[in-house]
């Protein structure tokens, strides 16, 4: 089970681009798609499986309750919450692997400096004499 929470990723989108989540989701939507873009939609899909992974482990807890009796009837809800559970775990934990490793690969860009002064090219050597085709004698 993943240690980090859609909250710390966007945590580190948030250190990463500078910016509160708000505001680079709102610079996002005026840009061509790219980086950002795909992390916020990245964050968003992790976020949702995370709700989903909630609401359908609590909807679990409430049918096996040790006061409910278990019939015919619920166990084809309890086989279907069971399979959205997984399906919801399966796509929070793709998710999540797949938006740490965008983010391990990525760094903050330092603050531009003024661009260190080029050298310039070698000066490219004399020409060497040409050798005559007489020898010499």
């Amino acid at each position: 089970m993943p240690d980090l929470t859609a909250t710390d990723i966007a945590g580190r989108i948030e250190n990463l681009y500078g910016a509160p989540l708000a505001a680079l989701e709102a610079h996002a939507h005026t840009q061509p798609p790219g980086m950002l873009s795909a992390l916020l939609g990245m964050h968003d899909t992790l976020a949702r499986a995370e709700r989903g992974v909630a609401s359908h482990r609590g909807h679990l807890a409430r049918l096996i309750h040790p006061e409910r009796q278990i019939g015919r009837h619920e166990v084809s809800h309890l086989l279907d919450s069971t399979r959205r559970l997984a399906e919801a775990v399966a796509v929070r934990d793709a998710q999540f692997t797949s938006v740490v490793a965008v983010l391990q690969s990525l760094a903050r860009a330092p603050a531009s400096t003024p661009a260190a002064p080029t050298s310039s090219p070698p000066v490219p050597a004399p020409p060497r004499p040409a050798e005559s085709p007489v020898p010499n004698r």
